[in-house]
């Protein structure tokens, strides 16, 4: 659980060590330290500060939320659990910023990808019914909210699925 500036020192120090290793004819150990070198800059591109960016979000730290996942290299190479969360935590903050489109787009995207499980699935279509709701938009209100429903399992979650339904039928 790294930020960029994090990772890239953990990598210098590993290259370090592994040239220091080679110095020294300890292949052994050169090889390890390669080996580190190698997963930091895989977990770069694969995890990068997505876990860091979810505890500033929970902690409703959004502007260091931001900073963190303004630090994600290309999102399209996020392993598939962090792209959720990534696309899931984008849509929010731009919902913050009232940026309904751009809500609309992250949350699209963050459908199509695992996000822990079932009831937080439901409130991205929960998120994807309310932007519907806001175009006036009553088939894809709809069509979320009959997904959202199959995936709730809160209390929390369906009473909001009801207040949905309720602004949908006044369409």
């Amino acid at each position: 659980m790294y930020n960029s500036l994090g990772r890239y020192a953990l990598m210098a120090v590993f290259l370090l060590a592994a040239l220091v290793c080679v110095f020294f004819t300890q292949y052994e150990l050169a090889a390890v330290a390669g080996f580190l070198f190698v997963f930091v800059i895989w977990s770069h591109f694969r995890h990068s500060s997505v876990l860091m960016a979810s505890k500033y979000f929970k902690n409703n730290e959004f502007g260091k939320a931001k900073l963190m996942l303004g630090e994600v290299p290309n999102p399209e190479r996020l392993s598939k659990n962090r792209r959720g969360y990534y696309e899931f935590m984008q849509g929010n903050l731009a919902l913050k910023e009232e940026q309904w489109d751009k809500a609309e787009y992250h949350f699209q995207l963050a459908s199509r990808f695992p996000v822990g499980g079932k009831t937080q699935k439901s409130f991205v279509l929960i998120h994807l019914a309310n932007l519907a709701l806001r175009k006036k938009d009553k088939e894809k209100a709809e069509a979320y909210v009959k997904v959202a429903k199959e995936l709730a399992e809160s209390p929390r979650s369906k009473d909001i699925i009801v207040k949905i339904e309720k602004e949908i039928s006044r369409l």
